[in-house]
């Protein structure tokens, strides 16, 4: 409204009018009451030489800015200019009252612009009262010229200083900060015309010492080149301790209108740098997902066949080589990648997030780099994984028996040997030709005995041939060898049995000619030689070589060996009555004076002999103790081994399902803001990570199993495989719903969205994912968008209150279950594109922003890019680099395809096609 009486203590002691527009409340018109002299001087020639660049579009001007805007014609003249409306008929009489009313129509059309004005009165005005007047044109300029200036947000004073010290700012020697002695030197005014007429303006020639030419130099260039008058001058600036503000103001205002279109190519510049920023920044991550995809996916392929490598090695040495090779892989090699193949997801989600946040589309990584394409690769490698480990370990157990059988075969082969030796010599000659009838019947006995030694080694040939077999069937690398030692031995036993029966009948053919038997010897020999064959049978068990797994194996053992030893007393009994027939026939020799000559013609076994291997089973019987009592220390051992892993197994295993449990709680329970839910969880995720050194403290005890060749452990149901397992799972599973809040807070940042509304989201969606499942099927995505007043009819929000699925259930029965298929249809495109049923949190909170917030668009960019191009189809690769920084001008450059419509010129780029593809074909 206009205040046509003073109304306060300015307008009674005759001070000047206020413009009281709150934003403008710096720019009191003279807070000391009084008007300098020579800031009226510069108020009078600026405001006048403004108003006359207004009123000569409408072909007239004025001379004296007091005596003409009286009768109010010129000032109304004057506010339909600058405004481009219409304001009331003048009315043309010549009296007082005329010019008041028509004075009064300007001022009531300025209040109408809600421009609040004090003190100022149309009988002032009328009056020619000349700071009343000044006053009057210091409120139009501010509304009409000032009040729209604005850069960032700030007020009009502020935004138009502001503006010009963003373009005087790599000038040398200007540094403005007010509207006054900033401008003295003239310089600030020729850095303003370079920044954007630069060919008007020679700006290095200038001096800071020399004002007057600075300022003509502005003001003519101004005048000539920008259609702008000179309105204020030189010497008036230079002889002025502080030159007026608002004249400064006033004349300062014209180059900004003057340049604005160069403010909206500005303007355009920066959108159009902001988009190709954030696609910069995306094609780098992009760049790094495909390297470091390409990298896990070559380690993996190259892996893989090194773990399905099921080739056995010939010895212990080999194969326990692998074993710890496999143990480096596993402990070494893997634990990286497995965070690499982590950090890959994380970096997936978030780049999509940034994506659907930036309206970009989605980013579909190169063939056979997918996400899911590295889950089935890892999952091959898991796949190729497992078995390895039980493998080698079947492998050494195999090699082992391989190892044991072979040595036990040597021995037995030995022996066998050393005992044939000489016997086809023995079987073929000819002694019992020239012998007596007593030597022809020694002989007989003799062989008699030997055929009794014969087949009590026939257990052993078949021991030979039954090891040989088994190492065949094992696989065994020297199976050549065994199988030629083992023909050899089975075919020597056999010409040995066709030797003793044709010597048999050989004997008994000279049995019938020859009759002389000592009946002693004979039961000497008889008896001595199956019991020297005990004997050597009991060294050859006292010295066979065995091998345990577990306690009760070795107890069995040393069981067997105490059944043995309780037999001793019984075997040196029948020792001590062989030892008696021989003393026998010493003693019948003795007693008749019979001369023996040699020793016992039926037997080569001697007493000394039995003596001899009797005390070598003496020596053994305590040997065999002591290797028994060694080996069941060892299983005693190895059971403390099982006992510790499985105490520290059942205590790991249990606090990785628990820690599963609490994580899946906590991704369903998220309480607090976001930042607090990311805190909390790095928290958690700290205490896991400081939970490691339990896991290695069982690695190192699982190892120590291993390296003793423990197979088994019946006191804990969990192995090693299990437990690196759910720790690995721990861990990605705490690091995927860290990367799940770090998203949610990303996209509530850049889409403006209240931790007020993050939480109704969160609580919706949990109120409906009834299974704690972390998504929602079809129908109970339905529930949760109307529970949150989401009209699926219309495509619009409304808060309606939550609707649990029971309510939902009748309302689709009441409706007849169609609720906006079609919509429905739709979003469920937006928020399931795969086609899997299930809606995640994340595609939930991304599609709710994207419905309730504005982001930028192709048709903005273009938009951007035609100010740019000055209104043309097309842009030149100049213009780009004129209006952009170097390197976002050769972004584009090298991106633009040519433009080939019907107005193209050489060089012309396509920046419509361009701006499409930042954003997709959807969106356009």
């Amino acid at each position: 409204m206009v205040d046509y009486h003073a109304s306060n203590s300015q307008a009674s002691s005759g001070g000047p009018a206020v413009y009281m527009d709150p934003r403008e409340q710096e720019n009191d018109w003279d807070r000391d009451l009084l008007l300098d002299p020579a800031w009226e001087k510069q108020q009078r020639k600026t405001f006048t030489a403004w108003c006359n660049s207004h009123l000569r579009k409408a072909g007239t001007q004025i001379e004296n800015i007091e005596e003409d805007f009286r009768d109010g014609l010129k000032l109304m003249l004057l506010l339909e200019v600058i405004s481009g409306e219409r304001l009331p008929k003048p009315e043309r009489g010549k009296m007082r009252v005329h010019k008041i009313n028509n004075v009064n129509k300007a001022l009531d059309y300025i209040a109408s612009k809600g421009v609040k004005l004090v003190s100022i009165g149309a009988e002032e005005i009328v009056d020619g009262n000349a700071k009343m007047t000044l006053g009057m044109i210091w409120t139009i300029i501010l509304r009409f010229a000032i009040q729209d200036i604005s850069v960032e947000e700030t007020s009009a004073k502020e935004g138009l200083l502001l503006w010009c010290q963003r373009k005087t700012a790599p000038y040398k020697n200007v540094n403005v900060q007010n509207f006054h002695i900033s401008w003295k030197d003239g310089l600030a005014f020729n850095a303003l015309i370079h920044r954007h007429r630069p060919e008007l303006i020679d700006y290095d020639k200038l001096r800071k010492d020399d004002p007057l030419t600075n300022l003509n130099n502005a003001f003519e260039v101004a005048e000539k080149y920008l259609d702008i008058p000179k309105m204020m001058d030189a010497e008036d600036i230079v002889g002025t301790l502080r030159p007026d503000e608002k004249a400064i103001m006033t004349y300062v205002s014209c180059f900004y209108h003057a340049f604005s279109g160069a403010q909206k190519a500005e303007t355009a510049a920066n959108r159009i740098c902001k988009v190709l920023a954030v696609n910069q920044e995306n094609e780098h991550l992009m760049e790094d997902y495909e390297k470091l995809a390409s990298d896990l996916l070559d380690w993996i392929r190259r892996t893989i066949p090194w773990l399905e490598n099921r080739a056995p090695e010939k010895t212990m040495a080999e194969m326990q080589q692998k074993l710890e090779d496999f143990r480096g892989y596993r402990r070494v090699h893997k634990p990286p990648k497995v965070q690499e193949k982590c950090q890959l997801e994380i970096n997936f989600n978030t780049l999509q997030t940034k994506l659907r946040l930036s309206n970009r589309p989605a980013f579909m990584p190169s063939e056979g780099r997918m996400v899911s394409d590295i889950n089935g690769s890892w999952h091959n490698l898991e796949g190729a994984e497992k078995g390895y480990e039980e493998w080698m370990l079947n492998e050494i157990r195999r090699l082992e028996r391989l190892d044991h059988l072979a040595e036990k075969f040597r021995q037995k082969a030995t022996i066998h040997e050393s005992w044939t030796d000489g016997k086809e010599a023995m079987l073929t000659q000819k002694d019992y030709e020239t012998a007596s009838l007593s030597e022809v019947k020694a002989l007989l006995r003799k062989h008699e005995a030997f055929e009794s030694d014969l087949a009590a080694h026939q257990d052993r040939v078949e021991q030979i041939a039954a090891i040989a077999q088994e190492l065949n069937e094992l696989d065994y690398y020297d199976s050549p060898s065994v199988n030629s030692r083992c023909q050899k031995i089975c075919e020597q036993w056999d010409a040995l049995g066709s030797l003793t029966q044709s010597r048999r009948e050989s004997l008994e053919r000279t049995e019938k000619q020859l009759e002389s038997i000592d009946e002693l010897y004979l039961e000497y020999a008889k008896r001595a030689a199956p019991f020297n064959n005990w004997m050597e049978g009991a060294m050859e068990d006292l010295q066979d070589m065995f091998i345990v797994h577990n306690i009760e194996e070795i107890q069995g053992l040393i069981t067997a060996h105490e059944q043995f030893k309780s037999t001793l007393p019984e075997a040196n009994k029948e020792r001590e009555a062989i030892q008696a027939i021989q003393a026998e026939v010493q003693k019948i020799a003795q007693y008749n004076g019979i001369k023996l000559s040699g020793g016992n013609p039926y037997t080569t076994i001697t007493p000394k002999t039995i003596d001899n291997k009797w005390d070598k089973v003496e020596q053994l019987v305590p040997q065999r103790d002591q290797a028994l009592q060694e080996e069941l220390a060892k299983q005693q051992s190895n059971d403390h081994l099982r006992r510790k892993f499985a105490t520290q197994a059942n205590i790991v295993g249990p606090w990785i399902q628990t820690k599963m449990e609490e994580i899946g709680r906590i991704s369903i329970e998220m309480n607090g803001t976001l930042e607090d839910q990311l805190v909390n969880l790095r928290e958690y995720e700290q205490s896991i990570i400081e939970y490691k050194p339990n896991i290695d403290q069982l690695e190192g005890d699982h190892q120590l199993i291993q390296e003793a060749l423990i197979f088994d452990n019946k006191y804990t149901a969990y192995t090693m495989e299990h437990l690196r397992v759910g720790w690995e799972q721990l861990l990605t599973t705490i690091a995927r719903t860290i990367n799940e809040i770090e998203n949610q807070i990303l996209t509530r940042d850049a889409k403006g969205i209240s931790q007020e509304q993050l939480h109704e989201y969160r609580t919706s969606f949990n109120h409906f994912d009834k299974d704690h499942s972390g998504g929602l099927m079809a129908e109970e995505f339905k529930a949760c968008l109307i529970s949150l007043g989401y009209d699926v009819e219309n495509n619009k929000t409304k808060r309606t209150g939550q609707m649990d699925m029971d309510n939902y259930r009748a309302l689709l029965v009441a409706t007849g279950n169609s609720l906006g298929d079609a919509e429905f249809a739709r979003i469920m495109g937006i928020v399931d594109p795969n086609n899997s049923g299930v809606v995640t949190f994340q595609a939930f909170i991304d599609f709710m922003s994207r419905e309730t917030t504005d982001t930028d668009t192709a048709d903005q960019v273009i938009a951007s890019f035609k100010i740019l191009a000055a209104d043309k189809n097309f842009i030149m690769a100049e213009e780009l680099r004129r209006e952009l920084p170097p390197d976002q001008a050769e972004y584009c450059i090298a991106r633009m395809a040519p433009y080939s419509g019907p107005d193209a010129k050489p060089g012309a780029l396509d920046y419509m096609s361009f701006s499409t593809a930042l954003y997709g074909e959807s969106d356009l």
